[in-house]
């Protein structure tokens, strides 16, 4: 029986230029005062206002936006009522992510991304492209037209540190979101990470470990690619893998190519590696008949 191979490219191109009218949906109605920029638009009556960021303001927004995944915890209208269309994944939260002038929407439908600015108190965001994707669920398909719509022209911002920080958006319209950080992994282990490929066997192998009885490894092995996507190189040797590998669930029977950020701990425990190894993405995924 022939192995069946999923092939993943090794980036999303973004393709599907969301609706120019989706961010026409956010301006407020003709005669309506827009708020001064940087300023968060109160609530209209008869609906209370989000609650405000906890915490000490933050005055540098810029330098904490890429610092943090941000996920969505609230989110109400102008007239106060939860807008229950941004929560279609109650598991997996909307979550944003900033770096290098881009912002990067997931835990949608689709995979979606554009250019943001931020001038003082004021996030604009340029037009978002997306994958495309279809989504069986019906409220997770109409979730990218939410965030399009949302999420879109100028925004007031609003943050707050602390051990979870808060991030708040507001549109003109009166959309109110709230956001909560975590630490990304550069920021978790102090310093940028070093892009690997790493090959692993469909099994794990008894391995010896001090302090682990019974220890099973990862089969690994490293592999090249040119900038085209394809292989390169000769692969490394395969080796017993000690560590673990975030965001990285192995299935037994399971060959797969995994893009890692590879980072180097500045503080390293007792028992651990001097590495940290993050998951990417699956490159490809192939069932091996065992």
């Amino acid at each position: 029986m022939k192995p069946t191979r999923r092939h993943h490219p090794l980036s999303i191109p973004l393709v599907l230029l969301l609706p120019l009218a989706l961010a026409a949906c956010g301006k407020p109605p003709a005669g309506s005062a827009e708020p001064p920029p940087g300023e968060l638009p109160a609530a209209a009556t008869p609906g209370p206002a989000a609650p405000p960021p906890v915490g000490a303001p933050v005055a540098d927004v810029a330098a904490l936006l890429p610092t943090h995944h941000w996920r969505l915890t609230a989110a109400t209208d102008a007239q106060g009522a939860r807008i229950d269309a941004l929560f279609a994944r109650p598991d997996l939260p909307l979550q944003l992510d900033f770096a290098d002038g881009r912002v990067a929407v997931s835990n949608t439908c689709n995979r979606m991304a554009g250019g943001f600015t931020l001038e003082g108190a004021t996030l604009t965001l340029a037009p978002m492209a997306s994958t495309m994707m279809a989504c069986a669920d019906p409220k997770l398909s109409a979730l990218d037209a939410e965030v399009g719509k949302r999420l879109a022209g100028a925004l007031a911002v609003a943050a707050t540190a602390g051990d979870t920080p808060e991030l708040v958006l507001a549109n003109a319209g009166g959309d109110r979101l709230v956001l909560q950080g975590t630490p990304t992994p550069a920021t978790r282990f102090g310093g940028p990470a070093e892009r690997i490929f790493l090959e692993v066997a469909p099994e794990t192998r008894p391995c010896s470990h001090p302090l682990i009885p019974d220890k099973q490894c990862l089969q690994v092995r490293e592999v090249g690619f040119d900038e085209k996507g394809l292989r390169s190189g000769t692969p490394g040797e395969w080796q017993d893998f000690y560590d673990g590998i975030e965001g990285y669930t192995h299935q037994p029977g399971v060959r797969n190519v995994l893009r890692i950020d590879r980072y180097t701990r500045k503080d390293v425990p007792a028992d651990a590696s001097r590495y940290a190894y993050v998951l990417d993405m699956v490159v490809e995924s192939e069932q091996v008949k065992r």
